[in-house]
């Protein structure tokens, strides 16, 4: 099969110390550049941070976290869990990623997307009442930008371009995915603008994505384009044994989800269900064999290049996710790796919970 990368995807969610207090934003930064300086060093292909603009997570600035990770790291490629191109310029956008790009040696990527939250579009100027538009218009810019050349553009949401060059140049130019959350009509823009595709699976079992990822090859055979790498990024948490991995993540988890539940209308999260999303859904979550046999299953269902663990939930602490930094990286990776070559890719027995 074609080379598979393994990454990890945070958001800078925002954690409590050893005695359970709440962390402040500046150390939750902080620990965000020690996670990824640790992944980079356990050989972790991909280090990816989201942006959000809300009071439980600290990172809204992807780009400024990411130069910091360049400084002190040597072969990582750093990008974006997304970054909301909807509520921001796409030429600013280019701008940063383009500087990062070159601090970083050329390790630069982005994820486009809409984002899973809504509070960039106040906090921004923008009415949600334009939320297709915004993302659609801004697509398409974005993807005269990536060429690097003079742009020409014209759209209803920002000013005209006319023969604009976009400064600094690239040395190699900076891949840019596209996520989406199931859409069908997402994932055949990603695939008519020549994106790479990123599926945001945060629930249920990542098998059901199949029909996009053949929708997604079948879209760019098509349009006559040649075969783009698919990544999935879900959720997930690794320690020494399943019952430690749900033992230790749940209660974290809950606080996290009862939240967005209660913006969203969705019931409280009970240990039952989530124990049975750990099982058969969109949580790869357990030892470092379940968590590799887990992945390497989605990986093989949906054909993909790239799996990416959002490896924080709610308010994990830190010294948690560092340990499961070190194991995904030390044992899962090479695992998967030796799962998929030899096909040993069946689902998990079951977690013991």
């Amino acid at each position: 099969m074609d080379t598979l990368e393994l990454g990890l995807d945070t958001f800078g969610d925002v954690t409590v110390d050893g005695q359970g207090d709440r962390t402040s934003y500046a150390q939750v930064i902080r620990d965000v550049v020690e996670q990824a300086v640790l992944a980079d060093r356990v050989g972790i292909d991909v280090f990816g941070v989201g942006e959000h603009h809300r009071d439980d997570y600290a990172i809204s600035a992807p780009e400024v976290v990411l130069a910091a990770i360049a400084g002190r790291t040597e072969r990582i490629k750093l990008g974006t869990a997304v970054t909301v191109l909807s509520s921001d310029d796409p030429v600013r956008v280019f701008e940063r990623f383009a500087t990062l790009d070159a601090v970083s040696n050329g390790r630069a990527e982005i994820t486009l997307g809409r984002g899973s939250f809504t509070e960039s579009f106040p906090l921004f100027g923008y009415d949600l009442a334009d939320y297709e538009t915004l993302f659609a218009e801004k697509l398409d810019l974005m993807a005269h930008l990536l060429d690097e050349g003079p742009v020409t553009w014209e759209g209803t949401v920002r000013a005209a371009l006319r023969d604009q060059q976009v400064y600094p140049k690239t040395e190699a130019g900076i891949t840019a995915w596209v996520g989406v959350g199931g859409s069908p009509q997402s994932v055949v823009r990603a695939a008519s603008y020549g994106f790479p595709l990123v599926l945001a699976v945060i629930g249920g079992d990542p098998v059901r994505f199949a029909p996009y990822a053949e929708l997604y090859r079948r879209t760019l055979e098509q349009l006559g384009r040649g075969p783009l790498p698919i990544a999935v990024h879900a959720p997930g948490f690794v320690a020494e044994t399943d019952q430690e991995a749900v033992d230790t993540l749940f209660p974290h988890a809950k606080i996290a989800l009862d939240r967005i539940g209660r913006e969203r209308g969705w019931p409280p999260l009970t240990r039952a269900r989530f124990e049975a999303d750990v099982r058969e859904g969109a949580q790869h979550v357990g030892s470092p064999e379940t968590v590799a046999r887990k992945i390497a299953r989605t990986v093989r269902a949906l054909g993909l290049q790239r799996f990416d663990l959002k490896y924080t939930t709610g308010t994990l602490p830190h010294a948690e996710l560092m340990k499961s930094i070190e194991l995904y990286g030390t044992v899962v990776a090479p695992r998967v790796r030796e799962l998929l070559a030899d096909g040993s890719d069946e689902r998990p027995e079951g977690i013991a919970v």
